[in-house]
């Protein structure tokens, strides 16, 4: 049988297998590199390779435990139960901490055999320092795995049945949330490995540039969709109608982020003027350090989060030691060598670069501003054991100010030439669409009658009209017909579509929250048979039923919606009670039509005198272009990966961001 091929032994032994060959990949090419020896340099891809099947067979073996109901395995035990659903069965390998650690090891194993198969025209020398970095990190995880963190563990004698699997987890979105998460923060360290082995060899150039810029764009799409799916599985499982809560688990993962963002234009402006070069390599390392940093948080116990895994100071410490290790030592090589680097060349502010540079400073200042309200209650408690709350009001009171400046420059940027330009043209291009933009505010304001989502919303038209403009310039539209401007359309870059899409992504998402400024709800205690009013529809609780699952009893109420006495929809929100975990876990029913969502949550019942006659509390929401959030995240990330695609088409000199 293939549960016996697979055993947990054989997972256990492949995985201290990969750790060992991880060591050796870590050192032969370096040492290959020292001697000059291309024979050693060369057993970097090979090593790769086989660390890569290594893991892969031992992941396969721990999948096979799970989905087999082997009870031995403590984290199948711990997570699995015989009658939970397959797909849950598979996805719960990696909704502990144990077996997220090991998927990190497998995503990092991933990554270390897609650089090694890689056809970009890497120098050998480069190719194979940078799979001892990625080697020396896959070895650092994977011992963690093995000394802290085993998922193969062994319990004697072997439980009939296991404990089962947190039931908040046990959603489609969040099965690939984890996994979307990690690629993007694994996908960071390429781009890390890549520039430690640039500064080993203290050649930093524009062909290091290029190498670099496709597994950035990667890490970054894939980490773009993670977030976006964590959100928008807040928004539907926990009931709380809201999108973002500013979680420090949440805020861990938006910190990479904001700096991966920020790497993205540094490099754009770095391959077109070799300027910012010091600053880009520093963004390389804070990225994939802040994606440590997010997986220590995480897992040391110093965050309270419903996202976190563990309390265990030990594991904390160990993360914390292989942080300091990866993160210091690549922080101490680029103090040693960034003085003999080229010199930076000056930047005029009024020029593409000038505006990708005043881009990097407010993001840097987001994550700057979201890094100190993250971490100061914990180390204020640490310090002075006093508990204080950073919560929702001081993020958007800090951040918001800086996003709304960075929607200017978003729009700006692009229209501007590289190295200079001047008062008039700045000026030509500015006046027509800051007047129109100007007039949409002030209708804005005159309607909503609120002045930040007025001005969210002229920002916003100030980026699509930038958009439209920016095409409109580059297919020669009005200045050629239109069937050849057609045809310009189509050829023109991927990268020129691909910075417009993501820049269109971002102010959809922002328009998405805009909207949810004006999101209504009530709270109410009601019997079977009432009626609620609310943002013009009438909510009329018809029935209330419970429903066998296969490992839950559900409380389903159905929810009539109506609005000037005319059926608009049904929504069945309910209660899920898992009796092998003694939870409760309420499952919301959402209407969307993508310009608003109908949100219904379901409370617990509460019984009256009459008892025959019980209350029920809803939760009800009325939430306007709700939708528009996680789209706009889609798109950024579509517009990222856009990117990858090979193109022969003509270089345009003036390509934009």
């Amino acid at each position: 049988m293939i549960s016996e091929i697979l055993s947990p032994e054989l997972g256990h032994y492949l995985l201290a297998l990969s750790c060992c060959l991880a060591g050796i990949q870590f050192i032969v090419p370096l040492v290959g590199c020292k001697a000059k020896q291309a024979s050693l340099m060369m057993l970097a891809s090979p090593l790769a390779y086989a660390q890569g099947i290594a893991l892969s067979l031992s992941f396969a073996c721990l999948i096979t435990a799970s989905v087999t109901n082997d009870f031995s395995v403590l984290s199948v035990y711990q997570n699995s139960a015989s009658n939970k659903p397959l797909l849950y069965k598979i996805s719960g390998i990696w909704g502990n901490h144990e077996g997220s650690i090991f998927l990190w090891c497998y995503l990092l194993a991933l990554f270390n055999s897609l650089l090694a198969l890689s056809a970009q025209p890497i120098p050998l020398k480069l190719k194979s320092r940078a799979l001892a970095i990625m080697g020396g990190c896959s070895a650092g995880f994977t011992l963690f795995c093995l000394l802290t963190s085993n998922p193969f563990l062994r319990l004697w004698p072997a439980p009939l049945q296991g404990q089962g699997m947190n039931p908040l987890l046990q959603d489609p979105g969040l099965a690939l949330h984890p996994p979307l998460l990690y690629m993007g923060y694994v996908g960071f360290a390429i781009p890390f490995a890549f520039t430690v082995a640039g500064l080993l060899d203290n050649t930093i150039d524009l062909a290091w540039a290029q190498f670099v810029k496709p597994w950035v764009t990667i890490a970054w799409a894939c980490l773009t969709c993670g977030i976006a799916l964590g959100s928008w599985w807040s928004y539907y499982i926990l009931g709380w109608g809201g999108y973002w809560f500013w979680d420090p688990v949440e805020n861990a993962s938006l910190l990479p982020w904001l700096t991966g963002t920020a790497l993205i234009h540094a490099l754009y402006a770095y391959t077109r003027t070799e300027s910012l070069k010091l600053w880009t390599l520093l963004l390389s390392i804070s990225t994939f350090s802040l994606s440590l940093s997010g997986t220590f948080l995480v897992r040391s116990g110093l965050l309270n989060s419903v996202h976190a895994f563990t309390s265990d100071p030990t594991r904390g410490v160990f993360i914390l030691a292989l942080l300091a290790c990866i993160s210091g030592s690549a922080l101490l090589l680029y103090a040693w060598r960034a003085p003999t680097l080229a010199q930076e060349t000056g930047v005029n502010p009024l020029s593409k670069e000038g505006s990708l540079i005043f881009n990097n400073i407010l993001l840097c200042t987001i994550a700057s501003i979201v890094l100190t309200g993250t971490l100061y209650p914990p180390f204020l408690q640490l310090l002075t054991n006093q508990s204080i709350s950073v919560g929702k009001p001081f993020f958007e009171q800090t951040t918001v100010p800086f996003v709304l400046i960075s929607l200017f420059f978003m729009a700006v940027g692009p229209r501007l030439p590289f190295k200079k330009t001047n008062s008039q043209h700045l000026l030509n291009i500015l006046s027509i669409p800051a007047m129109l933009c100007l007039l949409i505010f002030l209708t804005s304001w005159f309607c909503l009658h609120q002045f930040l989502p007025a001005l969210t919303l002229g920002l916003c038209m100030w980026v699509i009209i930038h958009t439209i403009l920016n095409y409109a310039k580059k297919i020669s539209f009005l200045q050629k017909s239109f069937q050849e401007s057609w045809r310009q359309f189509f050829r023109l870059p991927y990268s020129v579509h691909a910075s417009l899409i993501a820049h269109t992504g971002m102010v959809v998402t922002v328009l998405g929250i805009t909207g949810m400024a004006f999101a209504t709800h009530t709270i109410v205690e009601i019997p079977l048979g009432d009626t609620v009013p609310l943002a013009g529809y009438e909510w009329t609780l018809s029935s209330v039923q419970t429903v066998k699952g296969p490992n839950f009893v559900a409380l389903k109420a159905a929810i009539k919606i109506a609005h000037k006495g005319k059926v608009v929809t049904w929504l069945f929100p309910s209660r899920k009670y898992f009796p092998e975990q003694n939870q409760i876990v309420t499952h919301v029913s959402i209407e969307t039509n993508f310009i608003r969502d109908l949100y219904a949550a379901l409370g617990s019942s509460k019984e009256t005198l009459d008892k025959q006659h019980p209350l029920y509390i809803l939760r009800l929401h009325y939430n306007p272009l709700a939708p528009w959030i996680w789209i706009g995240g889609l798109i950024m990330a579509f517009g990222g990966i856009i990117t990858l695609w090979p193109s022969t088409k003509t270089k345009f000199k003036n390509d934009c961001l």
